[in-house]
């Protein structure tokens, strides 16, 4: 074999293992998928103040996420099963225990049970809007059948 047919064979070998070596290194900067971070799931331990209006008077509550844990605990206690298999949500316990849970800090003090029951559909219906949701139209649950039973 010539020289220069092995020199030009050498190189065009070199510039293709360059290449491929760049290729490599740009993969490596800019990986085909998003690297998993848990902190992106992970709910917040800070407050967020929610200005609330009713009657023309408006006041700041301090609330706080629920973890899905906790949200998942009180749904299991507001859910209720009766002897033929049926179930029976209490929307009632479940709006309550979220709202004791998630306010942190309010006007009247702690968020008890006592308070609760002691407020009028104006004031508890406008609360009820801080609540999250208990089922969502994309878990696949029909909350009419639940509410109702079998």
């Amino acid at each position: 074999m010539p020289r220069t047919s092995q020199a030009s064979r050498a190189l065009q070998e070199s510039e293709e293992q360059n290449i491929a070596e760049e290729e490599y290194e740009e993969s490596e900067l800019e990986p085909s998928e998003p690297l998993f971070d848990i902190d992106n799931y992970r709910i917040s331990s800070s407050t967020e103040t929610k200005t609330l209006s009713i009657d023309g008077s408006s006041f700041d509550v301090q609330v706080k996420q629920i973890s899905w844990s906790m949200r998942n605990q009180i749904l299991s206690k507001c859910l209720k099963w009766d002897s033929a298999g049926g179930t029976v949500f209490d929307g009632d316990a479940y709006v309550r225990e979220c709202l004791k849970e998630i306010i942190v800090e309010a006007p009247w003090g702690r968020t008890t049970e006592s308070f609760l029951i002691s407020i009028d559909h104006r004031l508890g219906g406008l609360l009820e809007t801080l609540v999250p949701k208990a089922f969502d139209e994309e878990e696949g649950v029909d909350v009419e059948k639940i509410k109702k039973g079998p």
